[in-house]
């Protein structure tokens, strides 16, 4: 739970320090899911990008359909 605690505390210090450049229209979705959300669920303990090779219906996470 330490290690979670670490990382989440890592993804909120790197927000904080360059929160102007989140805030700009120019971020976009796509950037916040890879450079937040993901590694958010990951230190949950979330297989986000299914390394486990679980099959589609025991994945933790489906992705959106575009």
């Amino acid at each position: 739970m330490k290690e979670a605690l670490k990382q989440v505390s890592s993804l909120i210090d790197r927000f904080q320090q360059n929160i102007e450049a989140y805030r700009s229209p120019a971020y976009n979705e796509t950037q916040l899911r890879i450079e937040f959300i993901d590694p958010f669920f990951e230190a949950l303990g979330w297989d986000i990008t299914n390394k486990a090779g679980s099959s589609r219906s025991r994945q933790n996470e489906a992705h959106e359909k575009g």
